[in-house]
């Protein structure tokens, strides 16, 4: 399901765009003007690039898949942002900008939908429809830089779909992102979550990039992680870890373990303790997230007691651990809610 790069402008490397616009018969500095225009300026329409030729422009425009705003929503709450954004197809993605002292971040998606069907996630709902990008994923971030005028530092590639079932687009993406022709965003600052696709980690792991790895555990057993996410009836939890461990031996950077808290189903202190027996002495960190309620599932968030238990019995065994703060509950900040509510609506015209 991988879109053909050669038709994605944005997606090219600056060698790419130079053989492409030789192919048009144009001087090949313009690729250098072109890219400029694209992941320097960050235009969203190629009427924008005044010093190329009209002519020129009109070949680029059906190679130029450009994304518009639909919807943006602000929190009162943290001054979260939360946008929906319209692909040259007429599909829509969701991107957030989330705002804290050490800069901007911005949660982007890597896919329309998702096959995953992680029962606590509205992105999930509805399926796959297809793969971004790496352009339409660069998109999101120069769309929201340029729109809030404010520089974004930190990239997660954590909104709707699996980053790892779109690979090839997801690396194109990361190293365009880091490129100094474009907005040179450290590999550091990017990370990239998982639900768990085994195969693809250790893949991953190979490229020997210095990204941070997440891999969204939520469970302490298979048997619970399978009532939660149906990628563990493929792969079970020492699978995951084996494949973290061979992540942090390959790159030297330590692993984050997303936990999302789901009341009575895996936030008991029974949980946080087997939890801590599987991953003691490994160098990650623990990431909580109270799960965010969503209409179409019953699962509800953990009392902020739950939240606490957890988190000490962790500490207790000398594991790092957050609770990550919630942003936007205002504003149905969490994954593929305004998406859901978007498509219902459109549909029910």
């Amino acid at each position: 399901m991988t879109d053909n790069i050669e038709l994605d402008i944005a997606s090219m490397t600056i060698e790419e765009l130079t053989a492409n616009i030789k192919s048009m018969s144009a001087p090949a500095f313009r690729a250098k003007q072109i890219y400029g225009w694209i992941h320097q300026k960050l235009i969203s329409d190629v009427d924008e690039m005044t010093n190329i030729p009209v002519s020129l422009r009109e070949k680029l425009r059906t190679n130029f898949r450009r994304i518009s705003q639909v919807t943006r929503l602000i929190s009162k709450e943290d001054g979260t942002n939360k946008f929906l954004f319209r692909l040259y197809d007429g599909n829509v993605i969701e991107s957030v900008l989330m705002k804290y002292k050490h800069g901007n971040s911005v949660c982007i998606s890597s896919q329309v939908g998702c096959r995953m069907g992680c029962r606590f996630c509205a992105s999930t709902i509805g399926g796959l429809v297809r793969n971004l990008s790496a352009g339409e994923m660069l998109s999101q971030i120069y769309s929201i830089q340029k729109i809030t005028g404010e520089r974004v530092s930190n990239v997660v590639v954590m909104g709707t779909g699996e980053p790892l079932d779109n690979y090839e687009n997801l690396i194109r993406f990361i190293r365009l992102l880091n490129s100094e022709q474009g907005l040179n965003i450290s590999q550091r600052n990017i990370t990239v979550s998982s639900c768990g696709l085994v195969p693809e980690i250790k893949k991953l792991a190979d490229e020997k990039l210095s990204i941070t790895f997440a891999l969204s555990l939520h469970a302490s057993d298979d048997a619970a992680r399978k009532k939660l996410m149906p990628i563990a009836n493929q792969y079970t939890i020492e699978e995951c870890l084996d494949a973290c461990d061979y992540y942090f031996e390959k790159t030297g950077r330590r692993v984050t373990f997303e936990y999302s808290l789901v009341m009575g189903e895996n936030d008991s202190s029974e949980h946080a303790a087997r939890l801590a027996g599987l991953i003691k002495g490994k160098n990650c960190h623990v990431n909580l997230i109270p799960v965010n309620p969503i209409k179409e599932r019953e699962y509800c968030r953990s009392s902020e007691d739950s939240i606490e238990k957890f988190k000490y019995i962790l500490e207790k065994n000398q594991i790092n651990v957050t609770i990550r703060r919630s942003m936007g509950r205002d504003i149905d900040a969490a994954c593929g809610q305004l998406r859901r509510k978007y498509e219902e609506v459109k549909n029910s015209l």
